[in-house]
């Protein structure tokens, strides 16, 4: 599974995109919710440890896409 995320400068919303080989599934959010979704995916990650590196390729993809933007991205 992988995780991408692709801002919108146009429409000011991030798109988060995960994709297995087999499938995919994505949403666009404003992003005035980014913040939120890297907490909600982080918190993923504690109530289902199982699951915790799948939940953690959307941490990284979000505050990857979060760092771009503060650098002036």
């Amino acid at each position: 599974m992988s995780s991408t995320a692709t801002y919108d400068s146009v429409k000011g919303t991030f798109t988060l995109t995960k994709t297995d080989g087999k499938e995919s599934w994505s949403g666009t959010f404003p992003l005035s919710q980014l913040d939120s979704w890297i907490d909600f995916y982080r918190q993923q990650q504690l109530r289902y440890p199982a699951h915790a590196a799948t939940y953690g390729e959307d941490v990284e993809a979000l505050e990857a896409l979060a760092a771009e933007l503060r650098a002036g991205g």
